[in-house]
């Protein structure tokens, strides 16, 4: 055996560590859960890390995954070991060129977080339909079930894609296994390097394209040719088998670890066996183990190398001994007999003379939990007396009545310790938790495990960190429900989900919380206080909070305070040696933010220590009554009822199948958001009647719609809740009115967005705690009761606007979010008559996230209608989306033509008057109204004959009478880069479709990856030393077609000119654009999200960012179309790119260059003013 490294590490770096020794060139693009891999390559490469050849990876990013893919295929062709990382859509986006690289007999390798591919609806989550879904490309297939055989097996994958000539799909568990943390042992990369076959290697390179010695590949062949030439290939296929498990040997040799390409574990004559791949393989395990102490004869053959899928070793792992095998399959494929694997293993065995029989489970989609309790109930089904053969887990299937229900199964867990944190979205818990992991991994001989259970929300949602650590190897790969200690950071999950009950039996509880021992026994449920009695829980507070507000952290980063109290009360180390250790983690995580955020981190661990108070439960808590059944008497919907809250209650598991056969399609139903009420705010703003200026800017950019302002007749305010106080409405024609700003205190997020952007001389908002506010909730649910008003304000005003309903509220975006208030507004302008395309990113993630699905309607019932194909072809599913109503609308247009020389009277003319305005400047706008009038008339006619037929037609399909606007929406990454080409061609046309693009300059939504809306000098993903090329000029590029209206807009710095902007652009017939300047939690703020709006302003006035519009019809006019609305720059500059940790960054991590590359972006933004000058003026 060789000698090994330790390292404590996820399946993403353990992948990317091996492939960075192994490869010259990699191509990538971000997509969630892959993207980590190549941040590992790319960082590693920044700072110089040499491969196995002596050089550092050359690492491009690409402007999508076809890119990726076709770089990945030029550079293998001439002679270069390619890697590339990828999942989902984006593996699907290379099929075509996997063939390529396949019948060509490249070397290349894809490591493959596997996730779920998007159909009725996306998940980031992970399972194994992308990468059964490339199944026929003729890439070998090798599965990784581990952390541990992330690093093994990517070494045998690129090994043996070298000697064998084919290329390598390593997959694993997206999610489950790429983001798990285990501690592992790694070979060094000299033992690595002697297991290339260098003659091998040789011949590869020196058969690459090169013109010393020319030849011709990919040509074109004929019907008499093809075949034959195709069935060549079949050699290098036949002997892989025998390169791999050559290989696996080797590996076993050096490790002590056994691989094989199929592995059998259990009994040896075991009569019921499972087969399955991937992480499942270690609660498979533990099944196995604990079925045979009990006398049974189980076993379970793990399938490493799925394709090619080789009899001869197949049948070697197989028991003689089989009677039933189950074969396991995390895919789903509709139509099918059964799944892939299943499929094969059907296949292999009628090879043979065993006479065994067969059955299929499905599991695990998007990453549901697969426990031991429904590895048992598979099987338990095998000795049924009548079992399934097609057959589910882990769900209730009460519609075709494919699943089976779990059977609890007690395994062996000695000697492991269970430690899980419930946190919220963005309070830093995980990152703590990860820290955590490796201190105790790396500084102790335990055995570690991680792994991190969120939903999609950006910021907060429910997270639940899992930490196993003990002295034996940790297999279980499923959610921890009896955990030895358990810390709930945010008190109000105390009233909602049950915490204690997953604290084991005399177990250790944490609550972070401002209650007094004494405040506990109001604050804490009857249940609750019985549990923790009843269990002998060791119970503790500590107020994070607070001693996070006192150091400057802020309240709501409370995760150096709480993962301090947790090393001193889990007892894992002497608490001297954890507190160096989470003092050096926290220089490592936080020194490119800074000295200063260090040192208050740092201080947060010793507060942390000192900050427990340990809570004598009293005796009498054990016989506490229950509470009284509280009758739910709310008028709610179904939807809300059956799925939403289940949900949100983290009980979604328990949805049967039949609540979701009305949504089979993905069409649900909006608004859910306004129901949720989660009261996650630390404070909340408070209205200060008299200071208020009635400007409604605190509605306009607060980022979740959870505060706005509400006119009330004296009438509406004789039924107001008392304390619902108001001021007279100010404008011209609004005396009768009683103004109020209203604040729904369970929807705040904390962000102050209102409070800081609030002009008024004396602030007419600050900041309160929430539990001071929480009577604001009954006058919220008064204030939106309240009739709508027709005011005299300009509908795109800023104050106008804002007494519009905003059908857009309460998301799942984070505190501050400067993209949330753009499409706000645009569905207060328009909602009632919109379309929305959204590409797929944060937009989407926050935007339609089930259960919280955040675009609402009207008193009407009308609203957004807001769909999504995929990321890269947003542009054209909106045009799409533009031909067919205009197809539809036109259709009624014909049908009225006919039907008007058959009526009279008001019929008639409104059916001429609507027909006329076809085509009329501004249509959407100014013919909403005769579009009513219209509907009125035919819902009232008296006709008959032809003209009814007509009528009746034309009412039963009036949804399209009224003309629609559509809105694409979406960030950089889609519009820049991936879908660039797409948007382009879109644009090009003259249909008239606008988009809203809010630029973030990074990808957000996996994790602030560099496009090419990245700036010259910012440190990104994928740019860890520095952007070196500048930012692409997509409006300037846009006006070379000059038929395309453009605006370049930035809120916090001019709000006006985007409400310009705004109504412009929906005024304008032909296809406009908004750029709009969304400053992200990527960039690291030093003022904080909370002040987003004002950093715009900055952004503004230094120069960094430009505003202007660029109008088509003032040609026409003889004018100038291009309108720079900026002033001239007067800040500095280089102060405002310090503000934020992604320049800051680079002085401290790459000084020697960031001078110069800060001053070439200062001279990029001077030169682009002076260019719009120039236009201004020209």
């Amino acid at each position: 055996m060789a000698k090994q490294i330790i390292k404590t590490l996820d399946g993403n770096e353990a992948a990317s560590d091996v492939a960075y020794a192994f490869t010259e060139v990699a191509t990538i693009y971000p997509i969630t859960p892959s993207s980590p891999m190549a941040e590992h390559v790319d960082a590693w490469a920044a700072h110089g890390r040499k491969n196995l050849f002596g050089q550092p990876v050359k690492l491009v990013e690409m402007q999508s995954e076809a890119g990726a893919i076709g770089a990945v295929h030029g550079a293998a062709e001439t002679g270069s070991l390619c890697s590339t990382f990828t999942a989902s859509q984006g593996l699907m986006l290379m099929i075509p060129v996997l063939h390529r690289l396949s019948g060509q007999l490249k070397p290349v390798v894809l490591h493959i977080a596997a996730r779920t591919v998007g159909t009725h609806t996306m998940s980031i989550f992970g399972d194994h339909s992308d990468v059964m879904g490339c199944r026929n490309t003729g890439f070998a297939m090798l599965c990784s079930a581990s952390v541990q055989e992330c690093a093994d097996l990517a070494a045998v994958s690129h090994l043996s894609a070298i000697k064998g000539h084919v290329p390598f799909m390593h997959f694993f568990d997206g999610f489950r296994t790429s983001h798990e943390i285990q501690k592992i042992s790694m070979l060094p990369e000299e033992e690595l390097k002697k297991l290339i076959d260098e003659d091998a290697l040789y011949q590869f390179k020196h058969t690459g394209l090169n013109p010393e010695h020319p030849v011709m590949r990919s040509t074109v062949t004929n019907p008499d040719m093809y075949f034959q030439s195709k069935e060549a290939s079949n050699l290098w296929y036949d002997r892989l088998p025998q390169i791999v498990d050559e290989y696996m040997q080797q590996i076993s040799m050096l490790t002590g670890r056994e691989y094989k390409l199929f592995n059998y574990y259990g009994a040896a004559d075991a009569e019921s066996v499972v087969i399955a791949m991937g992480s499942v393989t270690g609660a498979i395990q533990e099944t196995v183990d604990a079925l045979n102490a009990q006398g049974k004869k189980t076993g379970y053959v793990q399938v490493h190398l799925y394709r090619p899928f080789s009899l001869e070793y197949f049948v070697a792992a197989l028991p003689k001994t089989v009677k039933k095998i189950t074969v396991m399959d995390r895919t789903k494929e509709p139509g099918a007999l059964g799944e892939p694997l299943y499929e094969d293993v059907c296949a292999a065995v009628r090879h043979t003379d065993l006479h065994a029989k067969i059955y299929a489970c499905r599991y695990g989609l998007s990453s549901k939990d697969v426990p031991p309790a429904s590895i048992h109930a598979v099987f338990r089904n095998m000795d049924a007396e009548q079992p399934k053969v097609h057959f589910t887990v882990g769900l209730n299937d009460d519609v075709t009545h494919l699943s089976i229900p779990d059977v609890p199964l007690a395994v062996d867990s000695e000697g492991i310790v269970n430690c899980k944190f419930w946190g919220f979205g963005s309070d830093g818990t995980v990152g703590a938790n990860k820290n955590s992991i490796k201190i105790i991994g790396d500084n102790t001989d335990m055995f570690v495990q991680a792994y991190f259970e969120y939903d999609t929300k950006k910021s907060g949602g429910v997270t639940k960190s899992h930490l196993r650590f003990g002295k034996n190897p940790i297999r279980a790969t499923y959610y921890i429900k009896e955990a030895d200690f358990l810390a709930c950071h945010k008190p109000v999950y105390m009233s909602t989900y049950d915490i204690v009950g997953e604290v084991r039996d005399g177990g250790v509880f944490l609550l972070n919380c401002s209650w007094t021992p004494e405040e506990l026994e109001t604050h804490l449920s009857n249940k609750v206080k019985r549990q923790i009695a009843q269990k002998k829980i060791r119970f503790y507070t500590i107020d994070a909070s607070k001693i996070a507000r006192e150091i400057g952290l802020g309240s709501n980063r409370t995760n150096t305070v709480l993962q301090a109290a947790f090393f001193k009360l889990a007892n894992i180390m002497p608490i001297e040696d954890a507190v160096e250790h989470m003092k050096k983690a926290i220089y490592k995580t936080y020194m490119a933010k800074g000295d200063k955020i260090v040192s208050m981190n740092q201080a947060a661990v010793d507060r942390g220590v000192d900050g427990i108070v340990k809570i004598d439960v009293p005796a009498a808590w054990a016989e506490l009554p229950e509470e009284a059944v509280q009758e739910d008497t709310r008028n709610i919907p179904d939807f809300i009822k059956k799925i939403v809250e289940p949900s949100n209650l983290q009980k979604g598991d328990d949805i049967p199948v039949s609540e979701f056969v009305p949504y089979a399609d993905g069409s649900y139903p909006m608004g859910s958001t306004k129901y949720e009420k989660r009261g996650i705010a630390s404070v909340v703003p408070r209205w200060i009647r008299e200071n208020c200026i009635q400007c409604n800017r605190c509605s306009l950019v607060c980022p979740h719609a959870a505060i706005r302002p509400f006119l009330a007749t004296k009438e509406e305010l004789a039924n107001a809740p008392q304390g619902f106080e108001t001021k007279p409405a100010t404008g011209k024609g609004m005396e009768e009115y009683g103004f109020r700003i209203q604040v729904s205190p369970l929807d705040c997020y904390s962000c102050q967005c209102c409070v800081n952007a609030c002009p008024a001389k004396e602030k007419a908002l600050v900041m309160e705690p929430l539990d001071t506010q929480l009577h604001e909730h009954e006058d919220w649910e008064f204030a939106v009761t309240l009739s709508r008003k027709e005011t005299t304000f300009d509908k795109f005003s800023v104050k106008g606007s804002q007494f519009n309903q905003p059908l857009l509220e309460f998301s799942g975006a984070c505190a501050g979010c400067a993209e949330t208030a753009y499409m706000k507004v645009l569905t207060q302008l328009f909602g009632q008559r919109m379309l929305v395309a959204n590409a797929t990113g944060c937009t989407q993630a926050w935007g339609s996230a089930m259960p919280s699905l955040s675009y609402t309607t009207n008193a009407d019932g009308y609203g957004p209608a807001w769909s999504n194909s995929v990321f890269e072809d947003n542009a054209e599913f909106a045009l799409g989306m533009s031909l067919s109503m205009d197809q539809q609308r036109m259709d009624l247009r014909l049908k009225t033509e006919e039907l008007l020389p058959l009526v009279g009277g008001e019929l008639a003319e409104a059916a001429q008057t609507w027909l006329d305005s076809f085509g009329v400047k501004n249509e959407g706008e100014v013919t909403e109204g005769l579009s009513k009038a219209y509907i009125a008339a035919l819902a009232k006619a008296d006709v008959s004959g032809r003209a009814k037929e007509l009528r009746d037609y034309i009412l039963a399909h009036k949804e399209h009478i009224v003309k629609k606007t559509i809105w694409m929406y979406g960030g950089d990454g889609w519009a820049y880069d991936i879908g660039y080409g797409g948007l382009d061609h879109v644009l090009s046309m003259h249909h008239n479709l606008n988009i809203m693009l809010v630029d973030t300059e990074v990808y957000s939504n996996t994790g602030g990856q560099s496009s090419k809306a990245t700036p010259v000098g910012a440190v990104a993903q994928f740019a860890s030393a520095g952007r070196r090329s500048n930012k692409k000029d997509l409006g300037r590029l846009l006006m070379t077609y000059g038929h395309i209206y453009i605006a370049q807009v930035a809120l916090g710095a001019d709000p006006n000119q985007l409400m310009k902007a705004i109504k412009e652009a929906e005024a304008y017939d032909g296809p406009s654009i908004i750029i709009a300047y969304s400053p992200c939690i990527n960039h690291g703020l030093s003022c904080g999200m909370g002040r987003a709006q004002e950093e715009m302003k900055r952004a503004v006035e230094c120069g960094y960012w430009h505003l202007y519009r660029y109008n088509p019809e003032l040609r026409e006019q003889g004018k100038n179309p291009f309108i720079l609305d900026s002033k001239e720059p007067k800040a500095s500059f280089r102060d405002y790119l310090m503000g934020e940790t992604r320049y800051a960054a680079l002085t401290r991590t790459f000084p020697d260059i960031a001078d110069e590359l800060f001053a070439k972006a200062e001279d990029f933004a001077k030169e682009k003013y002076e260019i719009y000058k120039n236009m201004a003026n020209g």
